[in-house]
């Protein structure tokens, strides 16, 4: 493959708008060549074709990959379609709506010889590599416990966002929205979980998904971690720690700069726009032909603990 990497771009919602087409346009070696949209005419506004049928933009456009920003519902048949028709994918989290949807995914992209990678940007993140490398080299002792969190309000109950509290959609509320990238941050910490415990709850909005969940993973290490998610306060919370035998590391705000471990402190910001490094990770991986940051066999790992919760509520 050339030098670049040609882009088409399912969905004009807010993800996609804010941050993934501007991470697209500046990312040097990627170029943005088309859209899939219900109102082709947002594609105008990039100077790129825009349609309304994917199999008609994959037929008729000459992209090399494709960006499946879509509700989780649409994540696997757009996916398997893209990558059938010999595009590499990127494609919005969680996986699918379920273990057995991500697992076809993966088969789809292993039947393909296609990359599919999972938009876990966190796992760009400069301060969660440096905490990965300072776990590794026993900075805190051998880890064993972590806490973390995400705390907000609801999403909107209408609008184009509301697809968020149907559960035919998005799968489930916060469980699928907040929790999975932060049980996607876990795993990429530590490994791979072998038991998860979790409750899920509506507090206070009674909404068709859950506005609470709760989950304990235990790692094959024996390390545990709690993932705490909730579509119900006032108060923003997105808190990290990691406890070792030899002392805590503080990742507080996961979003902010800060990383503290053994009276040390270190500075490490995120790019200004969150998703600009996945864009190029991802584009280093087409031409390269190198893993994602992200690969979908990593990723699928929070779509298992993900549906373990669910089975242990009764939700599917």
């Amino acid at each position: 493959m050339s030098g670049t990497v040609k882009w088409l771009v399912i969905g004009v919602g807010d993800i996609t708008t804010k941050r993934v087409l501007p991470a697209i346009l500046a990312e040097p070696r990627s170029r943005l060549v088309g859209i899939v949209t219900r109102t082709p005419a947002k594609a105008e506004a990039f100077g790129v074709a825009g349609w309304t049928e994917l199999e008609t933009a994959l037929n008729e456009g000459d992209a090399d990959v494709v960006y499946v920003g879509s509700p989780v519902a649409l994540h696997a048949p757009q996916t398997i379609a893209s990558l059938r028709a010999g595009k590499h994918v990127l494609c919005e989290k969680p996986v699918a709506l379920n273990y057995v949807e991500a697992c076809t995914m993966r088969d789809a992209a292993e039947w393909s010889d296609r990359i599919l990678g999972i938009a876990y940007y966190r796992r760009t993140y400069p301060k969660l590599l440096r905490a990965r490398q300072l776990l590794g080299d026993g900075v805190i002792g051998q880890p064993v416990y972590a806490e973390i969190n995400c705390h907000s309000g609801p999403p909107p109950q209408s609008g184009p966002r509301s697809w968020f509290v149907d559960p035919a959609m998005s799968g489930g509320g916060p469980l699928y929205d907040i929790a999975s990238h932060r049980i996607d941050v876990l795993n990429f910490l530590f490994g791979s979980p072998r038991r998860v415990a979790g409750q899920m709850s509506n507090v206070v909005h009674q909404l068709e998904v859950e506005d609470s969940a709760t989950l304990l993973i235990e790692y094959e290490s024996g390390m545990r971690g709690v993932v705490d998610v909730r579509w119900h306060t006032h108060q923003d919370r997105d808190d990290f720690r990691i406890i070792g035998t030899d002392g805590e590391m503080q990742l507080s705000p996961l979003n902010g700069p800060r990383l503290a471990f053994k009276g040390r402190e270190e500075q490490l910001p995120t790019h200004k726009n969150l998703h600009y490094p996945c864009i190029e990770d991802f584009a280093t991986a087409v031409l390269e032909g190198k893993p994602p940051a992200a690969p979908v066999a990593e990723a699928i790992v929070t779509d298992w603990v993900t549906e373990q919760v669910m089975r242990q509520n009764g939700r599917v």
